[in-house]
């Protein structure tokens, strides 16, 4: 079969050795006669899946041991709640800063949560500009942006803004705020795991797979066992992170199936070469397409300033809608999906996440160079 050039924004697309695993193991996992989607949660073929897969994260990323790797449900949305419900005590409030779409998501569940345990979230921060639709956010936050409270419960923001192309520590110019003793929790959904980071920098983080590392239902959590322990316990059970912490994220039955396709993205991942080689592979990628833009600078425009341009999601416009439309239809007609950019924005959206193949962004820089010269 010919496989489309995927570049959607997510569910998005997962690397071919990794599928092709799955099939081969879809039926008889293991040799037990059984698919793993079958198996107990609970019985030793699955768990040896369950942890390898937790055991991967932590060698990729050298996670210290003072961390704890959990697998939750309910993706990242869940997160902006479950985080506040955890971590801000009442009487105490936590930070935010928004550069994008999902940020302003983030604070607006942050808020919902902590009013009705007697807590709070403030906006800290915000590269924000206009309102209402008319909203834009072309790059990261700076220092001089910042309000950090010192006594917040943690300061929150978003590593790389999917929908509007904004990405954090691309440059040395654009780094993670600085937020001195006060816990930095990063939602890291579309660019985890693209690059190697220093783990220790943080106190939470957490991706929902979908985007760079699975398919859809399982979100990753990598948090400091500390903020574990002094978490809420006047909150459900099921939404304690200690919970999924002491039971090795096996409290209840876990998405088995989508837990088992990270062990297999993780394990293609390692054998590429870690997360040391991907991020030549990814800059290498962007650096090709944002050269096509800028070279057809009349053409082409990406809104984004160039210290904040995002290495996974690449955004940019044509002089009309209508070349846009052109565009999309062009690209699919030559095997291209997912290009059309999100509806709150519009334009064009590359998703250019760990599986998206160097051919594949070749193959695109050649239409758009060819686009541009018909005009």
């Amino acid at each position: 079969m010919s496989r489309a050039k995927n570049f959607n924004a997510g569910p998005a697309a997962l690397p071919l050795p990794a599928l092709q695993r799955a099939l081969d193991e879809f039926l008889d996992f293991s040799g037990s006669g059984m698919s793993v989607m079958e198996h107990s949660h609970r019985g030793k073929d699955y768990e040896a899946v369950h942890d390898e897969a937790i055991a991967l994260v932590r060698e990729l990323l050298s996670v210290p041991d003072a961390y704890d790797v959990l697998f939750l449900q309910g993706g990242a949305s869940q997160l902006f709640a479950q985080i506040p419900m955890n971590l801000v005590e009442r009487g105490r409030s936590a930070d935010y800063v928004v550069t994008g779409a999902w940020g302003d998501k983030a604070l607006a569940e942050a808020k919902t949560a902590t009013a009705m345990l007697g807590a709070g979230a403030r906006l800290a921060g915000t590269t924000g500009e206009g309102e209402g639709k008319d909203k834009r956010f072309v790059r990261a936050a700076t220092a001089k942006d910042l309000r950090l409270a010192p006594d917040a419960a943690y300061v929150h923001l978003t590593s790389n803004e999917t929908i509007h192309g904004v990405e954090y520590e691309v440059t040395p110019a654009r780094p993670f705020p600085d937020a001195g003793k006060v816990p930095l929790v990063v939602d890291m959904s579309s660019d985890f795991l693209w690059r190697p980071i220093d783990v220790s920098r943080f106190g939470l983080i957490y991706a929902g797979a979908q985007k760079n590392i699975g398919p859809s239902g399982v979100v990753v959590v990598i948090v400091r066992k500390d903020l574990v322990a002094a978490g809420r316990k006047d909150i459900p059970k099921i939404f304690q992170l200690r919970t999924a912490a002491d039971n090795k994220s096996l409290y209840n039955t876990p998405p088995t199936f989508g837990i088992y396709m990270i062990r297999n993205v993780l394990a293609w991942l390692k054998g590429l070469g870690g997360l040391a080689a991907m991020e030549q592979r990814n800059r290498e990628k962007a650096a090709k397409l944002y050269a096509v833009i800028d070279a057809n600078a009349s053409f082409y425009r990406c809104p984004v300033e160039r210290e904040s341009r995002s290495v996974m999601n690449l955004v940019f416009r044509l002089p009309t809608e209508a070349d846009e439309e052109r565009f999309v239809k062009e690209a699919k007609a030559q095997g291209m999906v997912g290009l059309k950019g999100h509806r709150s924005v519009g334009g064009i959206r590359v998703s250019a996440y760990n599986a998206v193949e160097p051919a594949w962004i070749d193959a695109l820089c050649e239409l758009m160079q060819g686009f541009a010269r018909r005009g």
